[in-house]
């Protein structure tokens, strides 16, 4: 099994390695945009975080540090994690373009708790298209813990799992919902972000994380579920029918039932 992780671990690394400069000069993230003051996170990030000024944030799976950044503008003292030394160093030429006092570790975020030199934090923030990336929720959860500060809470925001059973065609269910220990396997060139790119790394391993299976890892790790929300439109267009209803927003077409396309928790650490 640990012969098989590390290759896992080094296929979907070598992935993200290359589609960073993809991604820090492409439109879907539209760099030039963010540096003039756009805001990148949702409305309702900003309200269930609450306010950041002077705490101590952690992202884990940051890739180049756009929502990393986006919470240090709003006055928090960031961290930002990444197993991609590429997205890491995209990432601190960013902050330095940008005036920003900020953090960019390289590392796999199962070894965060040492990678960060045992710093404590207010809140562990992580965002969407991260945690499929990991075989193990539950241990995933228990590195969170040990990251927190008593006190402090997990904000988690995530693409709804439901969506991972329909095709990329339309809303037909292809595909198990629930996961087993075995990663899903994809072998497709080019990016989310541009889907022509020319691309060499294109296997990745990915994992399937129930709504279920999250919440109880992280209540395993004794962390306390204070809000677990979750919201019919998305930030990408997943599919072909989906219409844009915002800046980076996608929703389904009037009329059309309504499913959940992602998901918010925020989860505390006790404080005793």
């Amino acid at each position: 099994m640990g012969e098989w992780r590390e290759e896992w671990r080094e296929a979907n690394r070598a992935n993200w390695d290359e589609r960073v400069s993809i991604h820090v000069s492409g439109e879907f993230y539209d760099v030039a945009s963010f540096k003039e003051g756009q805001e990148r996170l949702q409305p309702f990030e900003i309200d269930e975080v609450g306010d950041v000024t002077g705490k101590d944030l952690l992202h884990l799976q940051c890739h180049f540090g756009i929502d990393t950044l986006s919470w240090a503008r709003r006055g928090a003292r960031v961290t930002g994690l990444d197993f991609s030394a590429p997205a890491v160093e995209a990432a601190r030429g960013l902050a330095s373009d940008m005036g920003l006092e900020a953090t960019f570790v390289h590392s796999d975020v199962y070894e965060a708790v040492g990678a960060t030199g045992g710093l404590s934090f207010d809140i562990v923030y992580t965002g969407r298209g991260a945690i499929i990336w990991l075989p193990d929720i539950g241990r995933w959860a228990e590195v969170v813990a040990d990251l927190l500060k008593p006190g402090g809470f997990l904000y988690l925001t995530e693409f709804h799992p439901f969506t991972e059973v329909f095709g990329d065609e339309d809303l037909s269910v292809e595909y198990d919902y629930f996961q087993d220990e075995n990663p899903r396997v994809w072998d497709e060139p080019g990016t989310y972000a541009d889907f022509d790119a020319e691309t060499s790394h294109n296997l990745t391993y990915e994992w399937n994380h129930t709504l279920g299976g999250v919440v109880s890892a992280v209540t395993s790790a004794g962390l306390d579920v204070e809000l677990l929300h979750e919201y019919d439109y998305t930030m990408s267009p997943r599919w072909p029918m989906l219409e844009k209803s915002g800046f980076d927003t996608y929703r389904l077409p009037e009329g059309t039932p309504r499913i959940p396309l992602m998901y918010s928790l925020r989860a505390r650490k006790p404080t005793q």
